[in-house]
């Protein structure tokens, strides 16, 4: 009976991890429809869709350590509470401002999701192989959410306006508010500190500034106020760091830093996180403005990254039971890059059958990354700081993903506008202005056009490549973790109060 309260607990801990990650992703379909009826500039466009992947990365960090301290299960009812209403509210906004506020308090929301559903998992399965077997689960629900919610996405706006595709996460936030406190243990630590507000404050400053800036140099020609924004987060994030380094406990302990495998997991994470986001990023939109597919088309087309994330983390466990966990992620990490690399070779006919093999390659050999990382680095902490190791690690998913829409989209960006020689920011500029020339020279720059994209897909797919081997000669030179005894867990039972 503990066991399958516990494995029912983990299926109700499903929603909100799917759920968080298809809030991320289903938007971009739905961006152009929302845009036109609310009247969004550009720069408007860019936080209603980056907005809340900011605020969870920015507040990640805090919402573990609250977790810790007030109770995991309180903070994820109280979280899918807030996403619930919250959601309600942005399907119905009626002007960009209004939406760009809700999606930042939905962000703030989505973060006590997260770490919460993680450190969970940590109390519920004491046995070491079934919690292996239920991060898996959770890894696969997360990533595999990112890749189906433009697949959502693109039913509801079959058939519903733009605001369907928020309501979405409704019924699934009730059910996880009503049914929580049933199937899901509680469980606090008297160990976990109180809150430093002046830490709060700094990480989330840091991290906005920072990404904020690397985000603005993708949109505009300006690049003074960007740069500033960059190099004032950097100074706040090492104020941040020091002032971690100080404390007795830490809102972020960076002392498990020390730890080589942690570390080299962690910086794992964020850099497989640059290198798919920014692929997808450049694949979806291939999909859409070269190869010429509907959005709905182009979701469905790009559901192999989805599945290959979901067959790889499944296969992890198996994988490390035949193997050393490194290994096993740096194997993966390999076809990884034999994925990325398949996109060099992107063009004419064969152009879809190789995006196709590889994304789906790509995602593959991230699986035992996500599964079994994420395992080692909650795995490296006593149960008492599961919720702050938990948001390390997600801190590592969401900020690698925000950045890999910026970083490798200004190198997109760049190579784009030198093939184009200037006279192009964009291939969406370009579609529109060839709408306006007669037809033979529309023709004509919409070709140009076209071909200067796949070649930014391709450099992309070069850059992507050197990552994913990178990070795997960074794994497999990691000494192994010393193992040691955990801090005993607590009886499932005697915590459900």
């Amino acid at each position: 009976m503990r066991i399958n309260r516990a494995w029912l607990g983990l299926v109700l801990l499903m929603l909100p991890t799917t759920l968080v990650a298809m809030d991320t992703t289903a938007l971009l379909l739905a961006l152009p429809r929302l845009s036109a009826d609310l009247g969004a500039t550009s720069v408007a466009q860019l936080w209603i869709s980056d907005g809340y992947g900011f605020m969870v990365a920015g507040m990640v960090i805090t919402m573990g350590t609250l977790g810790d301290r007030i109770g995991r299960r309180r903070l994820l009812i109280i979280g899918a509470a807030a996403f619930a209403a919250l959601s309600v509210v942005a399907a119905f906004a009626d002007g960009p401002l209004m939406l760009i506020v809700v999606r930042v308090l939905l962000g703030v929301a989505g973060a006590t999701l997260a770490p919460s559903t993680l450190a969970l998992i940590t109390n519920m399965f004491s046995d070491e192989r079934q919690r292996g077997q239920a991060i898996a689960i959770w890894a696969t629900c997360q990533f595999t959410g990112g890749a189906l919610g433009p697949v959502l996405a693109g039913l509801l706006l079959q058939h519903f306006w733009w605001g369907s595709v928020f309501l979405a996460a409704v019924p699934a936030m009730v059910l996880l508010v009503l049914a929580g406190p049933v199937l899901l243990p509680e469980f606090r630590s008297d160990q976990a500190g109180r809150l430093d507000p002046a830490s709060v404050g700094l990480s989330l400053v840091a991290v906005l500034l920072m990404v904020y800036g690397i985000k603005q140099l993708t949109v505009g020609s300006a690049s003074v106020v960007p740069a500033v924004a960059i190099v004032v987060g950097a100074v706040v994030g090492v104020l941040f760091v020091r002032r971690q380094l100080r404390l007795e406990t830490p809102l972020l302990d960076l002392r498990l830093l020390r730890n080589r495998p942690f570390t080299a997991v962690l910086v794992a994470l964020v850099f497989a996180g640059i290198a798919m986001a920014g692929t997808g990023l450049m694949v979806t939109q291939y999909l859409q403005s070269v190869l010429g597919y509907s959005p709905f088309a182009s979701a469905v087309l790009f559901a192999p990254m989805g599945l290959g994330v979901a067959v790889g983390t499944m296969a992890a466990p198996a994988l490390a039971r035949r193997m050393r966990q490194p290994t096993a992620i740096a194997g993966g990490l390999v076809v990884s890059a034999l994925g990325s690399l398949l996109l060099v070779g992107v063009h004419g006919a064969s152009a879809l059958p190789l995006v196709m093999t590889g994304i789906a390659l790509l995602a593959l050999g991230t699986g035992p990354l996500f599964a079994l990382g994420t395992g080692l680095v909650v795995g490296s902490v006593p149960p008492q700081r599961a919720g702050s190791a938990a948001s390390m690690s997600e801190t590592g998913n969401y900020l690698g993903g925000s950045l890999g829409f910026a970083l490798l989209g200004v190198v997109a960006a760049v190579v784009y506008r030198g093939r184009m020689d200037g006279t192009s920011d964009s291939l969406a500029g370009a579609v529109a202005a060839s709408e306006r020339l007669p037809a033979g020279q529309g023709a004509e720059l919409l070709r140009t056009a076209r071909e200067a994209f796949t070649a930014s897909l391709h450099v992309t797919g070069v850059v992507a490549t050197v990552i994913f081997a990178g990070l795997a000669v960074l794994v497999l030179t990691m000494r192994p973790a010393t193992r040691t005894t955990p801090a005993a867990l607590p009886d499932y039972e005697a915590t459900r109060s």
